[in-house]
């Protein structure tokens, strides 16, 4: 599911400072290549037993994502159930709780991006 109004799609950053701000915020940089880079934060819903992962992707505006220089634009940020044995289930319905954290943390990233 995309997360409409998250407030960071469209936001520019550096980088080195976008994979800090990422890091700080429990975020992890898997997939990436030369012109796009995808963060995933992996929340743990306990009461049910399931894995979901917040992934925020981005696009190089200027330069190559090699370089710490480079600038990045957010594109969208969304939110998919794990499935066995790897893989994302974008259309099942998330539980308010992990919602709300999820909101938080794109609101904490936004913050942090705004300084």
């Amino acid at each position: 599911m995309i997360i409409e109004n998250s407030g960071v799609k469209g936001m520019k950053s550096d980088l080195a400072h976008l994979d800090e701000t990422m890091e700080q915020l429990g975020f992890v940089r898997w997939q990436w290549e030369y012109y796009r880079a995808t963060y995933d934060l992996k929340i743990e819903d306990k009461a049910n037993r399931e894995e979901y992962f917040l992934r925020v992707n981005t696009r190089v505006e200027t330069g190559k994502l090699e370089s710490p220089y480079a600038i990045l634009n957010i594109e969208d940020a969304y939110i998919g159930r794990a499935t066995f044995p790897h893989g994302l289930d974008y259309e099942s319905k998330v539980p308010d709780a992990i919602m709300k954290q999820v909101n938080g943390k794109l609101a904490e990233l936004k913050s942090k991006l705004a300084q």
